[in-house]
């Protein structure tokens, strides 16, 4: 083919897909006749990729009230943006944007209709799962026969305890597509990481077998994190007598999968009478991750009583350098650690990241570093996160790993700014 055949060749193709693309635009202008329009800026002078954007429900709602939560699409410009209506955590519209160039501010159009529904496939890039046996009985606390079954929810039975083979891989599982992650629903209340080679989600594929084989590597990835004694990577705890203290004593725990999207996933756990340094308090934790990202979000509130402090941190390894920044106007603070600290003998990073006005110190006892915070009537969030030299184009060097940790806290402290405003209406 001579040189201009395929100039030739490429010009109709381009024009093929601008002509798929604008018939694609007024058919869904016909099928979903009402929108709004949604401005997302990016304050910072720095590109950033797969940037979340949540849309409340009462703003929704506020502006036209005949939105439909099972008829809408979002658009950028011609090119849908997947996305998912959360009705138990965040209520509201959630999507991922792949990137936001430097001072970008883009503008988003969601489209519905006021009846019927809307059938969308899209990749499936979150999860947050609970599994747990059916069938069988607890005997001196271990579960004897029954089969796995997934749940919505569990209210933590009082023979439960660590090893009791009844909950697969010892608790709640939640991934995107970069890592994985699940905390032991007993009292240990540790969290722990699966290290993924694979965008893929594959929690569903773990700990099947009712043992502990993903200890060992295998073609989706691993456990990668020994937590022990430790805070794991951002477990909760109440530090005293000087060690953090997870929330060990409760008298129930209830875990329930809050959303399992494609973009967005969450946990909601309630513990109820959780007893540390002579208080007695209601623990209310959400955690949340979404597409494309290494970050755990990690809301909590406390009822009654009033702790000093609520920590959280990182375990302890000789073979890791350890990072500590109190943060600014401009960055998050962080408790950071890098090295050959994984389970598979190679690069692991991981880290927690807190507002500055949160902060009281860092500290640590035997098995774990730690950072002090402090709550808001009540509350406090955080995020931590786990970067595997393994993972498909992941982080693989300890440069590499801070100059992400630093990014990320910039972000943090200057959010994506987003804008609603009414569009057409019947």
């Amino acid at each position: 083919m001579t040189k201009h055949l395929r100039y030739w060749a490429i010009c109709q193709l381009m024009l093929t897909v601008l002509c798929c693309q604008s018939l694609y635009a007024q058919s869904l202008k016909q099928e979903l006749p009402l929108s709004l329009h949604v401005e997302v800026k990016n304050p910072l002078k720095q590109q950033r990729e797969n940037v979340m954007v949540y849309i409340p429900e009462a703003d929704i709602l506020k502006l036209n009230s005949a939105f439909n939560t099972n008829a809408f699409v979002v658009l950028d410009g011609k090119t849908e943006v997947p996305g998912q209506y959360n009705r138990k955590d965040q209520k509201g519209i959630v999507l991922v944007l792949d990137q936001l160039k430097a001072n970008e501010a883009r503008k988003l159009t969601i489209r519905f209709k006021k009846d019927g529904t809307v059938e969308r496939q899209y990749p499936k890039r979150t999860q947050a799962e609970l599994s747990h046996k059916v069938g069988g009985e607890f005997q001196n606390r271990k579960y004897i026969g029954g089969e796995f079954q997934n749940v919505d929810s569990l209210r933590v039975p009082d023979e439960h305890t660590d090893h009791s083979y009844f909950i697969r891989y010892e608790g709640p599982g939640w991934e995107s597509d970069k890592v994985g992650y699940r905390f032991y629903l007993d009292w240990r209340n540790g969290t722990d990481v699966f290290g993924k080679k694979t965008k893929d989600m594959v929690l569903q594929q773990v700990g099947q077998d009712g043992f502990d084989s993903y200890h060992e590597e295998a073609a989706w990835g691993m456990d990668v994190l020994k937590v022990g004694k430790s805070l794991g990577v951002g477990t909760l705890a109440h530090f005293s007598e000087g060690r953090a203290n997870r929330v060990a004593e409760t008298d129930s725990m209830i875990s329930v999968i809050a959303e399992n999207g494609n973009v967005y996933s969450s946990i909601l756990t309630n513990y109820y009478g959780w007893k540390v340094a002579g208080m007695q308090m209601d623990l209310r934790s959400l955690i949340s991750i979404h597409a494309g990202t290494r970050l755990t979000h990690h809301e909590v509130q406390v009822e009654g009583a009033s702790p000093q402090n609520l920590s959280t941190g990182l375990n302890k390894d000789s073979k890791a350098i350890l990072y500590t920044s109190k943060g600014s106007d401009n960055q998050w603070g962080f408790l950071a650690s890098y090295g050959e600290q994984s389970l598979n003998n190679d690069k692991l990073g991981i880290a927690v990241l807190f507002r500055p006005q949160d902060f009281l110190e860092f500290t640590e006892d035997k098995n774990s570093h730690v950072v002090k915070l402090k709550s808001t009537a009540g509350k406090l969030e955080y995020y931590y996160l786990a970067a595997w030299e393994l993972e498909p184009e992941g982080i693989k060097n300890e440069e590499q790993f801070v100059q992400y940790l630093r990014k990320t806290a910039h972000e943090l402290a200057n959010p994506v700014q987003v804008k609603l405003t009414a569009g057409n209406r019947l």
